[in-house]
């Protein structure tokens, strides 16, 4: 091993060399040789440790261009869901309608009048552009966008609440994903937290007990992550708002997911549409835009215009503000909701959901016969099963769908999902009973291709 330690071409050498040289039209002369120093180190470590390593010429060279490489690659690459959660967080939510992309190509690529007011020829406000079709959809007098549902609830209690007391029901004190809690988003704010009730059972008793003169507000959560059956009791939304009312206080709701239309014509449970909240007479209603709405990532806020006008003045808003490629996806994707079966056709989301079993079992056999095209040998079966809306939506409810079963005599599931996963298109999928399952409610047409070619190269492998 020490004599490869000499054998080691040095960063000099290494710099001729052609497949290399190329790579200065991505780095500095000065940065590839820290990479170069950075891939020798490596060797020679693994050589002090009795590790045998290939010292010649090519073999470095081949290490450098290959670290050189990850530096220009993008660490955001695109994957096929295959595990049939609908809106899964960690393969990036909600995919968006073609006509939203259109709108963000179009924001991206050009100038636009984001803050101009064109009929006045002066400096315009970003968010009108989503105010009138939010009015029309929700009832409301205003609306406003920032960048997520967590900054819009920020933003509500750091505007009316900060250094007062805001009671909440026990039973709606929710952890959200990644792992932050209701409770500490609320006193992030300044806000002192009253809870009322118990975790089950909430009396409107429990609110009026619970109010005094350092109270603000009275906000609801929903509790979109999980769902309390059973014994159990809650206000209704009007008994809440107007008891807030009766005491000269404002009512706010985190709605969530937040729905536009009522998804129970599509096999789902009854959940209370933003409409409906602001019919209850919610003062501020707030809700993510890259759940159940299907757009991108967004807090949507609406409610009563003298609210609203507060919230725009304060300063933490610059802060929370979204871009133009957003606010151009999101009013793309609220425009197909003027017409609600062309949004469950258009809108990616709505139309996993609306997929029955028979219509994701007529797509499994079209991805079963591609695969046995390629290789004969895979085992498939088609079987019912169970989907999942996902991103906090809906909890404990299932959507029956159709499973593609695959197994592989030269391959165990585990090594067969490992493959897919680490393939050049990031294949996710589920492993249950021995074998690798494809929930064919989120696969795209354009998926069963890349699938039936990455399944072949996984078993050659």
């Amino acid at each position: 091993m020490k004599k490869k330690l000499s054998q080691l071409p040095s960063v000099d050498l290494l710099l001729e060399q052609e497949d290399i040289k190329i790579w200065q039209k991505n780095y500095t002369r000065e940065l590839i040789k820290e990479k170069i120093k950075v891939v020798q180190d490596g060797i020679r470590a693994n050589l002090l440790n009795d590790v045998d390593q290939d010292v010649s010429v090519e073999a470095v060279s081949q290490r450098v261009v290959e670290f050189l490489a990850q530096g220009v690659e993008p660490s955001l690459v695109p994957a096929i869901n295959a595990t049939g959660t609908v809106l899964h967080t960690n393969l990036g939510r909600a995919l968006l309608a073609e006509e939203a992309l259109d709108e963000m190509q179009a924001a991206g690529e050009s100038f636009s009048n984001l803050e101009y007011d064109i009929d006045k020829g002066k400096r315009g406000s970003r968010y009108v552009h989503i105010q009138n079709i939010l009015r029309e959809l929700t009832g409301a007098e205003d609306a406003l966008v920032v960048n997520n549902n967590a900054a819009a609830v920020l933003l509500i209690l750091t505007s009316f609440a900060q250094r007062k007391e805001v009671l909440i029901s026990r039973g709606e004190l929710v952890e959200i994903g990644g792992s932050f809690r209701i409770p500490d988003v609320i006193e992030s704010t300044g806000a002192i937290l009253h809870e009322v009730g118990s975790t089950n059972k909430t009396h409107i008793k429990d609110y009026e007990k619970g109010i005094n003169e350092e109270t603000a507000a009275l906000i609801r959560v929903h509790t979109s992550n999980y769902r309390l059956i059973g014994f159990t009791e809650a206000v209704s939304d009007r008994d809440f708002v107007q008891l807030a009312h009766d005491h000269g206080l404002p009512a706010f709701n985190d709605l969530g997911s937040g729905l536009l239309f009522d998804l129970q014509k599509l096999g789902l449970s009854y959940e209370p549409t933003v409409g409906e909240m602001i019919e209850a007479d919610y003062d501020l209603v707030s809700f993510s835009g890259d759940k159940l709405l299907g757009g991108p990532q967004a807090g949507i806020i609406v409610g009563k215009k003298s609210y609203i006008e507060k919230l725009k003045s304060s300063p933490l808003l610059r802060a929370l503000r979204t871009d133009k490629a957003t606010i151009a996806a999101l009013e793309a994707t609220l425009r197909l909701y003027l017409n609600p079966e062309q949004a469950i056709e258009k809108i990616p989301t709505l139309k996993m959901i609306s997929l029955s079993r028979e219509d994701c079992a007529k797509k499994a056999q079209v991805l079963k016969e591609k695969i046995e095209a390629r290789d004969s040998d895979f085992d498939l079966k088609i079987e019912p099963g169970y989907s999942q809306v996902g991103g906090g939506a809906y909890p404990g409810e299932q959507l029956p769908t159709s499973l593609l079963r695959i197994e592989h005599p030269k391959c165990n599931e585990s090594r067969l999902e490992r493959e897919l996963r680490l393939s050049k298109n990031h294949i996710i999928a589920r492993i249950d009973d021995g074998a690798v399952y494809f929930d064919l409610r989120t696969l795209l047409e354009g998926d069963y291709d890349l699938i039936a070619e990455a399944l072949a190269q996984a078993v050659s492998n």
